[in-house]
């Protein structure tokens, strides 16, 4: 080789030294510290609530850049003008309260305008103020004294031996108690005891959960037989206020255990008898809960929830033979989504129920005849589902709601507000901009202030008319100037195929603020793969606090929602059925390399991956089951085993009862599989998923003989991890991902 060859390759192999330890290093760790507070109150022009009053204005604050301002909106009028002086109102209060009151940081609280908008009443410190708005004179309201409630005079603060306190009828005559297992009333006059049912015992008792009927003729108590204990113990090993640690014990059922079972049982009380309710319909439960009688007090309905999530039931009972028949019944192969998407809505006087129902693909709303139990009509239709209800208007037969996936040429996602008649017809966008929405209805919702944004596009708010859905007055267009000088980049919403070829997968890419598209950046997926939601941002933010301080070191973070998650199709959802180990890993896989595609500067070959509870399950998955695609993980108080983590959540997804799916989806039982580099975070006080998973997984792995780091968080709960675990995360990857060492942390935290 030639000495300008020589030269040349020596040039080059700097350039690449400085160009890797222009990352991780202790620079980027300040800007990653700093990162939040540099971004922060840097957006104006982007109020936050919006409070209408009854005579058809509204008001709201709003910080404009140089100060706090108090606006107040004509909605008829269609204008907005400063609705007082703050600089006149923090004079005036600095006086009254002998202290100095700045007026940009006004400690308002419970906000009111008086007649004319001429008085304003507010609260500071517990103290309420009346200012009049003509000269800013303030007067102090005092606080009227509340007379205690009456104690009933036999009960007093007395409790049933469950517990419980006695529940009264309707007519205040009678109070029904649970003793010796059994149900009892008192008369309030006479104070005669009566006992209503003989059949209760230890094993199968009475619960003081009861409901007189609305003519306090009949009364239900549940009947219950107790299904088995089920605790998790933790040593809190430093407690604040002793020197030997603490054991600590919480009720915790996990999937396969035996629930109680539930029996409603109605009695008439002038007849002291006992109308047995045959539980044919609802023997296999999961529970049974929202009981509500009729208003004609002839049988009450409740909602039936089968083990395993496959079949749910709306039954009504008849109160005088006992006999439940069945009002709506929704089946599923899969799941019923009864945590995340089950709505009822009782229209009374017309004997109407709206329910909703992901029967035909999507989830939508159906009118039922509550008396036939037959469905009257769809309500709405189409390929994209309802994501909320806002308002049932029984007197217009409308329903106003959110929906997403309106627009095919829009983020599937992104909330829209809509307007629809009971009888499906009519159906009216309320809004249709590009944007993630959030409105903010009149009491007669005759208008609406709708503010909208994305993450690529900051906050506009607007005031609109119901009938017409048009803009009347622009409110305020948000100002990002004082941001985009710091270097703040937006994130850039990202879209590729999904595993089917045919299916958009959407998700977010965050680059830093140092970032130069000739540097190689590794990626880090910050991931949560939970099938009751969707978890990519859709609003405008500043900061992600998963993905920006991260991305400061010299990475490029992404989110993505893959198949497995919610929001979008059934069919798109049900990926996860039996299958959490899936975690929409086909579709991110893909996704990220067609960003890596389109910007070679993504390093597709040093890929990270964190997230925590099931998204610390997920991180633990990609090295387990995809250590062909990702090099590191960081699984903070992850679920790594489905079988060991609370009941619900893990049942609504793997079924009922426990089958081989459950060890195939274990990242413990699977723990041989792993390949890469593996951080285990775990607070050492976590209730909401069992500290032994995680112990369970390590234990797995070494017995697997596999390296890996575990690092527990004294005293800490279900997190991240904290400040220590978010500085162990940080210094994990910017070791393994940049091959960097990283600097000493009283070097990072030095002033």
């Amino acid at each position: 080789m030639g000495r300008t060859s020589k030269i040349i390759s020596l040039i080059l192999t700097l350039s690449c030294c400085l160009t890797a330890h222009s990352q991780g290093t202790l620079k980027e760790y300040k800007r990653a510290n700093a990162v939040d507070s540099l971004f922060k109150n840097k957006v104006f022009n982007s109020p936050k609530e919006f409070h209408w009053l009854e005579d058809g204005y509204l008001w709201y604050s709003n910080n404009n850049g140089k100060e706090k301002e108090f606006l107040l909106v004509d909605a008829k009028g269609e204008k907005q003008f400063t609705a007082f002086n703050p600089n006149q109102l923090a004079a005036s209060l600095s006086k009254n309260m002998g202290k100095e009151i700045n007026f940009n940081d006004l400690p308002i609280d419970n906000l009111e305008f008086g007649k004319n908008h001429e008085t304003l009443l507010f609260t500071i410190d517990t103290i309420k103020f009346s200012c009049d708005l003509k000269n800013y004179q303030l007067s102090r309201i005092k606080g009227g004294y509340k007379k205690p409630a009456k104690k009933d005079e036999y009960w007093g603060d007395n409790f049933d031996e469950l517990g419980n306190k006695p529940v009264g009828s309707p007519d205040s005559l009678n109070i029904a108690f649970i003793k010796n297992y059994n149900l009892y009333i008192r008369n309030k006059k006479t104070k005669a005891e009566i006992q209503l049912s003989y059949d209760g015992s230890k094993g199968f008792y009475y619960s003081s959960y009861m409901q007189w009927s609305p003519d306090s003729r009949k009364i239900m108590a549940y009947k219950v037989r107790p299904g088995e204990e089920h605790k998790i113990y933790f040593v809190e090993s430093s407690p604040k206020d002793q020197l030997q640690p603490k054991l600590q014990t919480r009720d915790y059922l996990k999937p396969g255990d035996q629930l109680p079972f539930k029996s409603p049982q109605v009695f008439d009380v002038a007849a002291k008898k006992q109308i047995s309710v045959t539980t044919d319909l609802f023997q296999q439960q999961y529970d049974i809960s929202g009981i509500e009688w009729n208003d004609n007090s002839s049988g009450f309905t409740f909602e039936y929830n089968q083990r395993g999530h496959q079949v749910y039931r709306v039954l009504e009972v008849n109160a005088t033979t006992g006999k439940v028949k069945v009002i709506i019944e929704e089946t599923s192969p899969t799941f019923v989504e009864y945590s995340g998407k089950r709505y009822r809505y009782n229209i009374k006087k017309n004997n109407e129920i709206i329910w909703a129902s992901e029967r035909d693909g999507w989830n939508h709303l159906y009118l039922y005849d509550a008396v036939t139990g037959k469905v009257k009509n769809q309500i709405t239709k189409g390929n994209w589902p309802v994501r909320g209800i806002i308002k049932i208007d029984e007197e217009k037969r409308q329903i106003y709601f959110t929906a997403s996936g309106l627009d095919s040429n829009q983020d599937p996602y992104l909330l829209h507000y809509c307007q629809i008649d009971f009888d499906g017809k009519n159906f009216k966008r309320l809004t249709t901009e590009n944007g993630n929405h959030k409105v903010t209805f009149s009491p007669d919702y005759k208008y609406y202030v709708d503010q909208y944004s994305r993450v690529d596009l900051p906050p506009v708010t607007l005031l609109k008319r119901t009938d017409t859905q048009k803009t009347v007055l622009e409110m305020q267009q948000a100002d990002i100037s004082a941001l985009q000088q710091t270097g703040w980049i937006a994130p850039e919403v990202f879209t590729a195929k999904g595993r089917d070829g045919k299916t958009d997968i959407w998700g977010v890419i965050v680059r830093p603020t140092t970032f130069d598209p000739d540097r190689k950046y590794p990626i880090i997926e910050y991931i949560y793969a939970g099938p009751q939601d969707s978890f990519v941002p859709k609003n405008f933010q500043p900061y992600y606090w998963a993905m920006s301080s991260l991305a400061e070191l010299g990475f490029i973070v992404v989110q993505i929602d893959g198949m497995g998650t919610s929001n979008r199709s059934k069919a798109f959802q049900d990926i996860c059925w039996k299958n959490l180990k899936d975690g929409g890993f086909p579709d991110r896989k893909l996704w990220m390399k067609a960003a890596a595609a389109k910007y070679p500067y993504m390093n597709i070959d040093k890929v990270g991956i964190h997230g925590t509870s099931a998204g610390g399950q997920n991180a633990g998955a990609a090295l387990v089951f995809n250590s062909d695609f990702y090099d590191v993980a960081v699984a903070s108080c992850g679920c790594h085993d489905n079988r060991m983590d609370k009941m619900w959540w893990n049942e609504q997804w793997m079924g009922y009862p426990i089958g081989p799916e459950y060890e195939a989806c274990s990242n413990t039982a699977n723990a041989a599989q792993l390949k890469g580099n593996l951080m285990l975070i775990l607070g050492e006080l976590d209730d909401n998923v069992d500290p032994a998973s995680t112990m369970q997984f390590a234990n797995a792995l070494i017995k697997a003989n596999k390296n890996f780091e575990l690092v527990t968080v004294p005293g800490m709960g279900h997190s991240a991890g904290g400040d220590f675990g978010e500085r162990k995360r940080r210094d994990y990857f910017v070791q393994h991902l940049l091959g960097v060492t990283p600097p000493s942390w009283d070097e990072i935290y030095k002033k």
